[in-house]
């Protein structure tokens, strides 16, 4: 019962070093159980002893071994490859050097800082460390302060389990207490990381603790899986592109599905992604005219010009009725002087055959300019004179006249000018404006006049 009681004092108070740290690293805690041995020969003293390391590993006749769980160790990370252990052993000696001694029973609480040597070798199996540290040891009734130190490893079965294997040199404060070697091998079981939302990635990893996430992200979600994590992507939910920021652009126009008016079809950028077929500047689904390129006050479509007169309908005053640039589209009421002169420069002109009231053909191209003077005008009336020269009769001249006159009426009349605005006149070989006895006079005098009514 004795020997109970100092076992229990010794987790006790392994237990209460072992909470001195706070948590600060991945499974910062760990416990081990096994089994130990205790050799007192290799430690340099005189016989029953030997020299140091004499012998170290000839545990037949020099270890004191207790086949049953005899140590228990509670260890805390402290940081940059530093933990802490705590250690309650007990064994039963026999042994001493080489001399046999009743069974005396050993019992020791110790406390070490140990260094891992892992992350230098760059493995996640072999787990070398060495150690330094203290304690107190019983050996029956007599106990004595300890300085330690340790050699030993993991090998690390599990990212959670490991078999341990560690020797200890004591050397004891007191010449009563001998100097001697512990040796253990067990479990050793590491536990105490948290990982909030089971992601497999711990808390004081994980940069997201609390929603799950990928390990290329350190613990972050990539919610639509597009290789980049919600924190640095605009569009979370949906996949994307990384030169624009995780966001799709499905139709890749470069305008991205979020911004883009017309996500399913190619467009222009600033028409927010939507195409513009005829390119006037008026997105496709804007525009009334897409295949015909026309403004956007219209609606896309090209102005309309009703009655041709080459003045747009928006600018056109008279819209359904043919005028002029200069009187915004309404037809001029009086044609200028000038418009007479070139009038009647066109009229001079008009060639007939000889004797006759009909016209030759190269008279055409002067007929249908003088038609489209007469549309400009269509408020204005006109009289149409005809001029002989004096060969021939009078009556004969008079008559040719008048038939010359209603020639070119007749001419108007039938390529759209109204009969009611023109008449017609002859005055034969009266009205000369030139010699009638020179030829050239003669033919000066054979013409055509347009005059202006009212």
């Amino acid at each position: 019962m004795k020997n109970l009681s100092r076992l229990f004092f010794v987790v006790v108070l392994a237990l209460s070093f072992s909470t001195a740290n706070a948590q600060d690293k991945n499974n910062p805690w760990a416990v081990s159980f096994g089994i130990n041995a205790v050799d007192t020969y290799p430690v340099g003293e005189s016989a029953p002893q030997g020299d140091y390391f004499q012998e170290f590993f000839n545990f037949k006749d020099h270890w004191n071994i207790l086949p049953v769980i005899s140590t228990v160790s509670v260890s805390r990370y402290l940081s940059d490859g530093f933990t802490f252990t705590a250690t309650g052993s007990l064994n039963t000696i026999d042994k001493f050097g080489d001399a046999d001694v009743p069974g005396l029973t050993y019992f020791a609480a110790d406390g070490r800082v140990s260094y891992s040597f892992k992350n230098a070798i760059n493995s996640n199996i072999i787990d070398p460390f060495i150690g330094v540290g203290g304690g107190y040891t019983w050996v029956d009734e007599v106990g004595a302060g300890t300085l330690n130190g340790s050699l030993g490893f993991n090998f690390w079965i599990s990212e959670k389990v490991a078999v341990q294997a560690n020797s200890t040199y004591k050397h004891a404060f007191e010449d009563y207490l001998p100097k001697h070697f512990q040796h253990s091998v067990g479990v050793n079981i590491q536990f105490g990381g948290t990982d909030t939302d089971g992601d497999g990635i711990y808390d004081n990893d994980d940069a997201c603790p609390e929603v799950p996430g990928l390990e290329a992200f350190d613990g972050c979600p990539d919610s639509d899986g597009d290789g980049i994590q919600d924190s640095k992507d605009d569009c979370p939910t949906d996949a994307g592109l990384a030169e624009y920021n995780g966001c799709p652009d499905s139709d890749g126009d470069t305008v991205i599905d979020r911004d883009d008016k017309c996500p399913t079809v190619a467009g222009l950028k600033e028409l927010m992604g939507c195409p513009d077929a005829d390119g006037d500047g008026v997105a496709d689904g804007d525009d009334n005219c897409p295949n015909e390129a026309g403004p956007a006050a219209n609606s896309g479509c090209p102005w309309p010009d009703t009655d041709g007169d080459g003045v747009l309908d928006k600018d056109d005053q008279c819209p359904n009725e043919a005028g002029t640039v200069a009187n915004n589209g309404c037809p001029e009421v009086q044609p200028t002087e000038e418009v007479m002169d070139q009038l009647n420069e066109y009229a001079r002109t008009i060639l007939f055959d000889t004797g006759k009231a009909s016209f030759r053909k190269e008279t055409d191209q002067v007929l249908a300019a003088m038609v489209a003077i007469f549309k400009e005008y269509p408020m204005a009336n006109f009289t149409i004179e005809g001029h002989t020269d004096s060969v021939g009769s009078k009556s004969s001249n008079q008559l040719l006249s008048e038939r010359r006159a209603n020639a070119v009426r007749d001419y108007l009349i039938a390529n759209g000018i109204s009969a009611d605005r023109l008449t017609a006149e002859g005055y034969g070989e009266s009205n000369p404006i030139d010699s009638n006895s020179t030829r050239n006079g003669r033919k000066n005098n054979r013409r055509v006049e347009v005059k202006l009514k009212g």
